[in-house]
């Protein structure tokens, strides 16, 4: 595709970099806002972390991007095409989900549900396999899905929603119920297949396991999207935390309040100073402190981790 053509994508709102864009999606139900003039960018080929406390929207909008809930506003752009009911079938060939509950008739084997997913399909033997073999469950698909653990469940889940090779893939919860070596594995699987060139839309509430996935991340809370881009650029926006080893730490935390300082913490022989980014500051800090007699032993920056962002974020609502 030549730059003209990029360009012009552009211009129309299909844009050529992006698998998944969204253009002031919402979705409301009666005077209920669930999802508010939401503006997705998920770049081809990457795996997008989709974070937010329960209620925040993160559902509703996978929903919408599968064409399974209508939004009441706005455009999905899945490919540089459109999303909507008369494009739906097309488009669903090319997408992978899992979302909410794992799918699977429980009184047939393992084996005999990815048959069925097989025959609606259309898929060869090799897919099956693969897919199967994608989630290491190659030992389990003789067993009754009834008498999988929720952790196989989602392995099969997963195992269905692989099977038709998708461009793109959408996984609401997909380490839900398995356990440590089940999520390594998640994890494993999800970095091949963005090596593979497959776009991975998935939702945790496993900020760590988000963390040490995702090369992108969109955080929503209350259906509005309060930050999205990379791990480094959410981090740059951060400021970390000041602590200050002193003599008198709750004489310390009066004066500070004194000045209209909010979030102090006590910790041990420490104050906690949220948000000081500036070196000026720290040093105004260090020097009233002396000024009023306390005795300085260390000072140090406590850099933040995605949940005492991810915390601060949802909280504030907006960063």
């Amino acid at each position: 595709m030549d730059a003209m053509s990029n360009q012009r994508q552009s211009r129309q709102g299909y844009p050529s970099d992006a698998m998944v864009s969204t253009h002031h999606l919402t979705k409301r139900y009666g005077d209920r806002t669930v999802v508010d003039d939401l503006n997705l960018l998920v770049p081809r080929g990457s795996v997008y972390g989709f974070l937010g406390p329960n209620g925040s929207g993160k559902s509703t909008t996978m929903k919408m991007l599968l064409s399974l809930v209508q939004p009441t506003g706005g455009d999905i752009i899945i490919d540089r095409r459109p999303m909507n009911r008369r494009t739906r079938g097309e488009q669903l060939t090319h997408i992978g989900s899992l979302i909410e509950s794992p799918p699977g008739y429980g009184h047939l084997t393992g084996e005999e549900n990815m048959r069925i997913v097989q025959r609606l399909l259309s898929l060869s033997d090799r897919q099956i396999d693969a897919a199967v073999h994608a989630v290491r469950m190659e030992s389990q698909m003789d067993k009754l899905v009834r008498n999988y653990s929720l952790g196989m469940k989602q392995r099969l889940g997963i195992a269905m929603a692989l099977a038709r090779s998708p461009q793109l893939l959408i996984l609401d919860e997909p380490t839900n119920g398995l356990d440590p070596a089940g999520i390594e594995e998640i994890r494993e699987l999800l970095a091949r297949l963005r090596d593979q060139g497959v776009t991975v839309i998935v939702s945790s509430h496993l900020l760590g396991e988000i963390d040490r996935t995702c090369d992108t991340l969109g955080i929503l809370s209350r259906g509005r999207l309060l930050f999205q881009g990379t791990r480094s650029q959410l981090f740059s926006k951060a400021t970390p935390d000041l602590l200050v080893e002193t003599d008198d730490p709750a004489k310390a935390k009066a004066l500070l309040e004194s000045r209209g300082y909010t979030g102090l913490a006590l910790e041990d022989r420490a104050l906690a100073v949220p948000g000081v980014g500036s070196h000026d500051t720290t040093a105004d800090i260090i020097a009233w402190f002396v000024s009023q007699g306390l005795r300085i032993f260390m000072v140090r920056r406590r850099e933040q981790s995605l949940e005492d962002i991810f915390m601060r974020l949802t909280g504030a609502g907006s960063l």
